[in-house]
């Protein structure tokens, strides 16, 4: 921890007396709160003191103790105000002749200066051992460059501290429920004989998220993400605070013939003590029964832990029906589901989940898995678009006649209607999945991609960071997030936000970063931007357009005519990209046509019309309202617009 009086050079020239009284008026104030949180005062700075201790808490709890004996301190005095910053950060030290030296050192010298006036700047190392410990707020102010610190570092302030920050026990046990009531099921680990058996641990996982996911007050961690820990050798501590997450559950499967045994464990992760375990040895017909006493004793494991503020947990028990009776129908259902989750393997999926609805026709999920085939491969241009989509739509409608509440299907739904501009539809589909599984991420980036649609894109933001809190590893909705917040105006969150994720969607995430740097007129960084995406994807629509959108900014004539000539030659989900590069061109009328032409494929692509520097010109056009208009005639309007 380092602390710093603001203004103490220029109080030294203007009155050095009062200035080293001052300084010598605040060491008395500081000391005696260091020993009451184990810190040890390495050295005075003449203005501020460089302090150690033996954990982050108690070097944040104590800052915030300073700043507010100072605050008192000024409010009971009518002489010159003391005002400090103070920096925290969490790191190795090397102690040599009572002084300590490293990057560490270093470090939280350059954060200091980040703070407020009166307030505390922590590092992303601090923050990630007290955010859910205090009652306090941070606001993250992004990686600011550190003079002379060549590693990008997360910084926040400290917010909204009462006057006496570290006895708020309301306030410090609701964040204490909030963590409780997030959940990560880890991936089951696998230890049956047959290796192949990897579907049934990878389907059981999904199921015990499902289970967990109905429990009224939580929050649990979406599939996509959950699965990124198969095979880990994370702790549940890491994975906590990666996630951040209060509860971990642990499990193994052997399955051998018809039985099946499962273990299962609860953990806390901020401590790592197993708060409940059991083992189940069973015929394999009993699995439903298993997963719903997993979930019946974690929930009860949990409800013992809250501090009864809150509303009491209590099982959906909806979800607790078995939805076959047939084990083999079951288990390619789960066959199914595995490979669905495994870009590139729609049409195999789509055979596992064809033989389960033949064995077992009400078998509601395998005809949502058939759905969710057809929507994939018909949007991937393997199978005709709209006579998949048509097929889709009846397989969900289907299972929905069998089981109204699989959020699965009312989601999916949710999609295709889009697709078809049915606005209503779409938001009721999505609002309905919601109901049924407050902790389901995709009906949340459905309702963001309405309500940007509608113009509401701050209320879009906050639907998109809901399903990011809920699955922080799903490529799609991480992609869609910075482009929302770039397309918001928020442009510092949309680059921490890229710079942050680049790794995980990384063509995405350069294709983006092109746009908004085409925007800017920064061509050169642009270029950069885009020629990282062209190793990834040379031969990306969105790639060749944003090429071309360079090429006119260039004055590349042979480039944008082949550029176009590609995009001419574009699928009719993509045709439309042809006429942005005309428009990049000066050439109005051939844009307008390819959006007339997309509007009538329900392919109009709404939002970058809407916000995308990339067409402002076109927006200042007449016929930009005009063909909004026939847009939103045409399209059923939702619920928030009648």
């Amino acid at each position: 921890m380092l602390t710093d009086m603001v203004g103490y050079s220029s109080l030294t020239q203007r009155d050095e007396k009062l200035a080293l009284e001052l300084a010598r008026e605040q060491e008395e104030i500081v000391r005696p709160i260091l020993g009451a949180f184990g810190g040890r005062a390495v050295k005075s700075l003449g203005d501020g003191l460089l302090v150690e201790f033996a954990s982050a808490l108690d070097a944040v709890r104590c800052s915030l103790e300073i700043q507010s004996a100072v605050k008192r301190r000024n409010s009971d005095c009518e002489g010159e105000p003391i005002s400090l910053r103070i920096g925290v950060h969490l790191g190795d030290v090397v102690h040599r002749d009572e002084d300590v030296y490293g990057d560490a050192v270093n470090i939280v010298a350059r954060i200091e200066p980040h703070a407020d006036h009166g307030g505390v700047c922590v590092s992303q190392q601090v923050y990630d051992q007290v955010y859910n410990k205090l009652a306090v707020s941070f606001q993250s102010i992004g990686t600011p460059e550190l003079k002379n610190i060549d590693v990008a570092i997360q910084l926040y302030r400290i917010t909204q501290a009462s006057s006496h920050p570290v006895a708020d026990d309301r306030a410090a046990q609701r964040a204490s429920d909030e963590r409780i009531r997030r959940i990560v099921v880890l991936p089951f680990a696998n230890l049956s004989p047959d290796p192949s058996d990897e579907y049934f641990a990878d389907g059981m996982t999904e199921e015990l998220i499902e289970r967990l996911a109905h429990i009224k007050g939580l929050r649990v961690i979406a599939r996509t993400t959950a699965m990124h820990y198969k095979n880990t050798a994370e702790t549940a501590a890491e994975i906590g605070r990666s996630l951040r997450v209060g509860m971990a559950v642990e499990c193994s499967v052997r399955k051998a013939g018809n039985r099946v045994r499962i273990t299962a464990q609860l953990i806390d992760t901020s401590s790592e003590e197993h708060l409940w375990s059991s083992r189940y040895d069973r015929e394999l017909d009993d699995v439903f029964a298993i997963q719903d006493d997993i979930a019946g004793q974690i929930t009860s494991a949990i409800s013992d832990l809250l501090s009864g503020a809150d509303e009491e947990v209590t099982l959906a028990a909806t979800r607790g029906e078995r939805d076959t009776s047939d084990m083999q129908a079951y288990t390619l259902f789960l066959q199914g589901r595995r490979l669905l989750a495994q870009p590139g393997n729609e049409h195999a999926a789509l055979r596992f989940f064809e033989e389960a609805i033949a064995r077992d026709s009400g078998l509601a999920r395998a005809r949502v898995g058939r759905a969710t085939c057809y929507e994939v491969l018909g949007s991937s241009g393997f199978l005709p678009y709209h006579d998949t989509l048509a097929m889709a739509r009846a397989e969900l409608e289907a299972a929905l006649a069998i089981n109204e509440t699989i959020e699965e299907a009312h989601s999916e739904l949710a999609i295709i209607m889009l697709g078809e501009d049915d606005l209503a539809g779409a938001e009721r589909e999505a609002r309905r999945a919601i109901e049924l599984n407050a902790s389901f991420a995709d009906p949340y980036r459905t309702l963001a991609q309405l309500l940007a649609g509608e113009g509401n894109i701050d209320e879009a933001v906050r639907q998109l960071e809901e399903a990011y809190r809920l699955d922080p590893l799903d490529v799609n909705v991480i992609a869609f997030l910075g482009r929302l917040y770039f397309y918001a105006g928020r442009a510092t969150e949309a680059l921490e936000h890229w710079e942050r994720t680049e790794s995980l969607v990384e063509f995405r995430t350069n294709t983006h970063r092109a746009e908004y740097y085409l925007g800017l007129g920064d061509h050169e960084a642009a270029e950069e931007s885009l020629r990282r995406a062209e190793r990834i994807h040379p031969d990306s629509n969105w790639a060749i357009m944003l090429r071309g959108f360079l090429a006119v900014r260039g004055g590349d004539p042979k480039m944008v005519r082949s550029c176009i000539e590609v995009l001419d030659r574009a699928g009719s989900s993509t045709a439309f990209l042809a006429g942005f590069v005309q428009l990049a061109r000066g050439d109005m009328d051939a844009f307008w046509e390819s959006m007339d032409r997309a509007d009538g494929m329900h392919a109009l692509p709404l939002l970058e019309l809407m916000y995308s520097p990339l067409l402002e010109p076109a927006r200042a056009d007449p016929r930009y309202r005009d063909l909004m208009q026939r847009h939103r005639a045409r399209a059923t309007p939702t619920t928030s617009d009648s």
